[in-house]
């Protein structure tokens, strides 16, 4: 592919990445979680790196990474607290992707190249207070008068609402058609009039995150805000965004896998009982054993989808089963790894503690592991239908 780097120069990528996470990140995640921010120079670090750019195309600024480089280096990331590629995940993301597959020459101009430096923080806005697993049914409005759209509503749980420049904001704007038909994209940047944002949530985990409701009284925006001009094709455009979105959350929850796993071998070498280290228990070993099984199983799941991807440009079915199954072992692994610390598990100078609480969001976000098993059984049932 002409827009996308080549294998030498990303693994170069790669290399500079894994060095910034275990230099830079790794040493900052307690700084982060008692904070509840991230420090403003790394934040300027990691647009230096390029990190807001990975996925945006070359034409505009990015570095073009396709989506099993893009997996590649979400596992790299996965290996910190997650607060951290939060901060740009929009960015290569949710936040971005829709504007970069059906934005118009117009609006990629227009947005792109600051999206891709970072001056933009890019959010995307579906998810509302009755409208989460069930997006087709959600209810904000956008009133057509005159030549523009009049939006009204409110979004919930919106990452980085309170950084983001720029928001993708699904609203209804269709009257005549209901469900998915009647939804579009629009390109709503935080400063019109009429856009607020809620307080900061306080959530469970993953602390230096920061989401928050968005609320919208009727914010003016022009028919040209549609992602690609055409009005009815937002929701649509919300799950081609969320198949690859899925696959980035599959990566990023090996990535997880792994750092666990790292942690429970260090902790189990040292620790000793009854005269000797407890990586020598066998029942200590078997959960060492299935969590790196778990590990292994879930990142050829991700390099599956990512493959598939990047040949269909679509890939529902192995994005659901990756998102599906390596979220779920990362919560398995943390529960082992908890209890491979024992009590010290429970307690929160050890890294293992926030991470059990991190990854618990791993399994709702970009659509819940229920969610998943629906899409999965009913592309199955779908796909083998007798012709």
């Amino acid at each position: 592919m002409a827009d996308t780097i080549d294998e030498e120069t990303f693994q170069q990528l790669r290399n500079i990445i894994e060095r910034f996470v275990n230099e830079r990140l790794i040493p900052n995640e307690n700084r982060v979680e008692e904070e509840d921010d991230i420090p403003e120079e790394i934040v300027r670090e990691m647009r230096e790196l390029g990190l807001f750019g990975l996925t945006a195309p070359v034409a505009y600024g990015g570095l073009g990474l396709n989506l099993s480089q893009e997996a590649e280096i979400a596992m790299v990331l996965g290996r910190t607290s997650p607060a951290f590629r939060s901060i740009f995940g929009t960015n290569i993301g949710i936040g971005a992707h829709g504007l970069a597959m059906e934005g118009t020459e117009e609006q990629k101009r227009e947005y792109l190249p600051r999206i891709a430096s970072g001056e933009i923080i890019a959010s995307f806005a579906l998810t509302e207070p009755d409208a989460g697993s069930d997006a087709a049914s959600l209810k904000t409005k956008a009133v057509k008068d005159g030549s523009d759209y009049l939006i009204s509503g409110t979004k919930r749980y919106i990452t980085n609402a309170a950084r983001a420049s720029l928001f993708t904001v699904m609203a209804r704007s269709e009257p005549g058609k209901p469900g998915a038909d009647g939804v579009s994209a629009f390109l709503v940047p935080a400063h019109s009039p009429g856009l607020t944002i809620g307080k900061k949530d306080r959530k469970m985990g993953q602390r230096g995150t920061t989401t928050a409701d968005v609320i919208f009284d009727n914010v003016r925006v022009p028919a040209s805000a549609i992602i690609g001009g055409v009005p009815g094709r937002g929701f649509r455009l919300a799950m081609r965004v969320l198949d690859r979105g899925r696959v980035h959350i599959a990566a990023l929850a090996t990535g997880m896998c792994d750092r666990l796993i790292s942690e429970m071998i260090a902790y189990a070498k040292n620790r000793k009982q009854f005269g000797q280290p407890i990586a020598e228990f066998q029942l200590i070993q078997a959960m060492i054993a299935d969590s790196y099984t778990d590990y292994l199983a879930a990142q050829s799941l991700v390099v599956r989808a990512a493959r598939v991807y990047s040949v269909r440009g679509s890939a529902r079915l192995e994005a659901s089963a990756a998102k599906y199954f390596a979220t779920e072992a990362a919560g398995r692994i943390a529960d082992r790894a908890v209890q491979v610390h024992g009590g010290a598990g429970y307690m929160s100078e050890y890294a293992v503690e926030r991470f059990y609480r991190d990854v618990r969001l791993f399994r709702i976000y970009e659509g819940t592991s229920q969610i998943q098993q629906l899409v999965i059984a009913r592309q199955l049932l779908k796909e083998k239908e007798p012709v």
